[in-house]
């Protein structure tokens, strides 16, 4: 076969042709291939018929006729009979399935070449006995060939093998050349007929199969698109009635029990309105008119969940030009819609938290500040910063970061509710918009509210965090009647809050212009001074209350500027730990300390503050050895002193460096104890030698009723129970003094034991005294005084003296004006007009007096009032 094959394409074209015509040869086309395939296919179906003719006429004449001179021909029949069936099932067998249609059809020849055969000899033999009559079995055999080959169409190979089989049977058997001639002349004939008519079905038929082809490609086409739910078609009638409509789209829809079809297309549509679009008004308009549209937005009327469609169709009419009907298709624009929102969204909104980002709070400032009727509208624009925030990234890392700034977001939307927009502005910067006018102190009572909800301890990956918050806050149209001008003051609000200790809110005024300015000034100032060595440590003696021996000095930084004079830490140190200053201005602290230590008796200690940036940067401990090993201290002279704002990020990181420093030899004491965030768990584990009582529990702590001596001895009695040191600290007169020892302070530090003196002077001091101090200060503690020169009438015995105010306190007063008054004199003195005090005189020299009120005066009462005149 593969010799044959390879024949045939090494003849010329004309006998390929010829091949291929006859379906003997591969076409080399899908189409044709598929036609003769289906040809042999009918064919084939039709043959058992003969093969069942041929069993019929053997049962009904052969076996019972049959005679010893009928074998030879009753053989042959049987050969044919066993042949046919075999060309019958050799086709069914899998390798055959698997050929090429035109190797298939090469079978068929030897079925109609027997045919013709059977009816040739038929044809020479006069059956005159019973048993000639078995050549009959040729007729029915011819009779259902020919009717398969009527069927399929092609009648060439009936007449070539029939005029063959008919030559050679002449041949054999003699016949005389007018015979052999007309039968030659009929091949020859019905060769070329049957060639142009073969031709010509075939390009029927193969036209007629690439039709069909392309039919049911594009229904396959259809149908793929349909299934995957892209797109969608649809057809109408002349009233617009639904005649078709894609399944996977009814699968979608919540349909009506007795289906679409049949009821208007419109119903699918629902109408439109000012926020969905006019879509449906659109394709009703196009449906009356009978014209073509494309690509029309409309909304699902039937839908189960909210869907948008995209619609195209046209007009349907026949060759006479009358109207059927619409057919169109559609496409579901829902994805893309949501895809639009999203980035609409996202345009609009934080990504992050969800609050309304940058762009949107911009927006809808301007739109509340936008003129109305010639005026500004009323509206508070609140600026929030979050305090701490840049330790919890530096410490837990950027993720735990981001889920405290989505916590944050939570908090500040509970808290204002539908009051106001809130917004972030980035980093963790926030914005509220209040609309509306608001009453001043409502606004004060909601920052209240939001610095004590965002300062609540958050639980960010299983570890507590603490943190604060400041507000900056401007309204419209007092503050500015732009937008510009509002985010502008409520900037400057801001600053102001974050520079008088954060954690508070400031409204906006307009002297803040100058203080801002005078920040940035003193920040520069700053960095010069750093660079120039303009700042300088000052240190405090910290002395032991049973020994009254200097156990140590505090390091305390200052700075003297140049035009300005001294400048208090506590307006720089912000400014530092703003700028990010702090880290190396607390290096150069803790270096110059270290080597000024060296210097001192050997059992005297030095105390460095470390601010939360230094405990936090994992190179602290490194910095600490190296200023040891620089200065030649030994560690345990030297004392840290933490704050407990280092727990707000309890942690092993935290926990780790307390392990670090420790592991060096240094001294940690726990700074300003009881003012922090913190709880007291970490004193289970964090290693102090010593806890610092602040000075505010201290000073007032022996006037009487104070409970602030109640506190400090409950601090300490619990470091006693953790085996620490305590030092009292602000302690200023003897009673403070008297009470810190009898509630059993191990240390003390204050002004009763001297003021900070610079390193020149310790050295002096220690030359002299020695490690010995000495207390000095007033006897008992007094409220504050304020220097005043104000007239006031002073009654007595019935008498009315004049006299000036010196300076004035709570409880008493220095008046001038009065001679050589006796102790103990009761006056009643009008500070001012109708405002009347008891006094008691309890010194005099010359012409002043110290008095004492019977009852606490209203300071900030009296600044404001008329002064009171002497009749």
């Amino acid at each position: 076969m593969s010799r044959l094959r390879a024949s045939l394409s090494d003849t010329p074209s004309r006998s390929m042709s010829l091949m291929v015509a006859l379906g003997l040869a591969e076409s080399g086309t899908e189409v044709a291939a598929s036609w003769i395939s289906g040809a042999f296919v009918q064919i084939a179906r039709l043959w058992p018929l003969i093969l069942l003719s041929k069993l019929c006429v053997i049962s009904l004449l052969g076996i019972p006729l049959f005679r010893p001179d009928d074998a030879q021909q009753f053989g042959v029949l049987l050969v044919m009979l066993l042949v046919d069936g075999a060309l019958m099932l050799v086709p069914r067998w899998p390798v055959f399935q698997e050929r090429m249609p035109h190797v298939q059809n090469w079978l068929m020849l030897p079925m109609l070449f027997l045919s013709g055969l059977s009816f040739s000899l038929w044809l020479k033999h006069d059956p005159k006995t019973v048993s000639d009559s078995l050549f009959l079995a040729a007729v029915p055999e011819l009779a259902v060939a020919l009717l398969a080959v009527c069927i399929v169409g092609d009648r060439r190979l009936l007449g070539i093998s029939y005029f063959l089989g008919a030559l050679l049977v002449s041949v054999a058997a003699k016949a005389g050349p007018a015979q052999i001639g007309l039968l030659v002349s009929c091949i020859i004939v019905m060769a070329v007929a049957t060639l142009r008519q073969a031709t010509a079905d075939r390009e029927r038929a193969i036209e007629r199969q690439r039709q069909d082809l392309r039919a049911q490609r594009s229904d396959r086409l259809l149908q793929e698109h349909e299934r995957t739910g892209r797109g969608w078609f649809w057809e109408t009638d002349r009233q617009g009635c639904l005649t078709y409509i894609s399944d996977t789209l009814v699968r979608t829809l919540d349909a009506p029990k007795g289906g679409l079809i049949g009821r208007p297309i419109t119903e699918m549509i629902r109408p439109g309105d000012k926020q969905q679009g006019d879509g449906e008004r659109t394709l009703g308009f196009h449906l009356s008119a009978r014209t073509g549209f494309s690509d029309i937005s409309v909304r699902a009327a039937m839908a189960k969940e909210e869907r948008w469609w995209s619609i195209s169709g046209q007009p349907v009419f026949n060759e006479y030009g009358q109207f059927h009907g619409f057919r169109g298709s559609g496409t579901d624009l829902t994805e893309m819609r949501r895809s639009q929102a999203e980035v609409t969204r996202l345009a609009q909104f934080d990504s992050l938290t969800g609050l309304a980002n940058r762009i949107q709070m911009l927006r809808s400032l301007e739109q509340a500040v936008a003129d109305r009727h010639g005026k500004a509208g009323d509206c508070t624009l609140m600026m929030l910063d979050l305090d701490r925030f840049k330790s919890v990234n530096d410490t837990l890392g950027h993720p735990a970061g981001d889920a405290l700034l989505r916590q944050v977001s939570q908090r500040l939307q509970r808290v204002v509710g539908d009051r106001g927009l809130v917004g972030r502005q980035g980093g963790d910067e926030f914005k509220i918009l209040l609309p509306g006018r608001q009453d001043q102190a409502q606004l004060a009572q909601l920052a209240q509210n939001i610095i004590a909800t965002v300062s609540q301890p958050y639980s960010i990956e299983g570890t507590a965090v603490v943190i604060g918050v400041s507000i900056g806050i401007s309204s419209c149209p007092q503050d500015g009647v732009t937008a510009d001008a509002l985010i502008r003051n409520a900037d400057l609000a801001l600053y102001a809050a974050k520079g008088n200790g954060r954690g508070v809110h400031r409204f906006y005024s307009s002297d803040m212009h100058a203080d801002a300015e005078d920040r940035r000034q003193l920040e520069e100032d700053l960095r010069h001074a750093l660079a120039a060595d303009g700042l300088h440590l000052v240190y405090q003696p910290v002395v032991s209350s049973k020994t009254e021996q200097i156990a140590g000095y505090e390091a305390l930084l200052r700075w003297e500027h140049p035009v300005r004079g001294p400048i208090s830490p506590a307006l720089f140190i912000p400014i530092a730990e703003d700028t990010g200053l702090i880290a190396q201005i607390g290096e150069w602290v803790l270096r110059t300390a270290c080597r000024d230590a060296v210097q001192w008796l050997d059992d005297i200690r030095v105390a460095v503050n470390v601010s939360p940036t230094q405990f936090a940067n994992p190179g602290f401990p490194s910095t600490v050895m190296n200023a040891l090993a620089s200065a030649q201290l030994a560690p345990e002279r030297l004392e840290l002193e933490i704050t407990e704002s280092v727990f707000l990020n309890d942690d092993d990181g935290t926990d780790a460096m307390f392990a670090r420093l420790k592991a060096l030899g240094v001294r940690l004491a726990l700074d300003d104890f009881g003012t922090g965030y913190s709880s007291l768990g970490y004193l289970k584990k964090a290693p102090f030698d010593k806890i610092k009582i602040d000075q505010s529990f201290v000073r007032g702590a022996a006037t009487k009723g104070s409970r602030n001596s109640a506190i400090i001895k409950a601090i300490v009695s619990l470091a006693e129970a953790l085996g620490m040191d305590t030092t009292a600290e602000g302690a200023e007169t003897q009673d403070e003094l008297a009470l810190i020892r009898q509630l059993g302070c191990s240390h003390i530090q204050g002004y009763i034991y001297g003021r900070p003196m610079p390193a020149a002077d310790v050295l002096a001091s220690q030359r002299v005294n020695g490690s010995a101090a000495a207390a000095d200060g007033f006897q008992s503690s007094r409220p504050a005084r304020k220097t005043m020169l104000r007239t006031i009438a002073v009654h007595h015995d019935g008498h009315v003296y004049t006299g000036r105010v010196r300076n004035i306190s709570s409880t008493g007063a220095l008046i001038e004006g009065l001679w050589n008054v006796p102790l103990g004199t009761l006056f009643a003195i009008e500070l001012s007009e109708g405002q009347f005090v008891n006094a008691t005189a309890r010194w005099s020299k010359d012409d002043r007096m110290g008095v004492e009120f019977a009852g606490a005066v209203d300071l900030g009462a009296l600044r404001n009032a008329p002064k009171a005149l002497a009749s």
